[in-house]
């Protein structure tokens, strides 16, 4: 496997989980303190697309990985759970690093 897969994931992994946590903040304030409803529909926006992007990478990288699909699923929804994709992205890169250097992959605990 080509190490740009795996940096492919990486960064849209980390792109995702902070945009995540900017909208879970911006839901605090449009709710909360009744303010920045025109920020938050725009981050909105912008993290569904990023979101988009994720899902492709991580699913390319999962075919390539050859991960079993319930693997695959977690990986793909830990973009919607605040903090989830930091640890899931770090237990990833962990199992696959191997694959990118031609070794055998390690097993996962994710």
């Amino acid at each position: 496997m080509k190490s740009s897969v795996l940096t492919r994931y990486r960064v849209m992994a980390y792109v995702t989980a902070v945009m995540l946590l900017v909208l879970c903040t911006c839901m605090v304030f449009k709710y909360g303190f009744d303010m920045g409803e025109d920020v938050t529909f725009a981050v909105s926006q912008a993290h569904g697309v990023l979101y988009i992007i994720y899902l492709i990478f991580a699913f390319d990288l999962g075919s390539k990985a050859r991960w079993p699909f319930g693997k695959l699923l977690w990986v793909l929804v830990s973009g919607t759970i605040p903090f989830a994709a930091f640890f899931v992205e770090r237990a990833i890169v962990r199992e696959t690093l191997p694959l990118v250097s031609g070794a055998q992959p390690a097993p996962a605990k994710v």
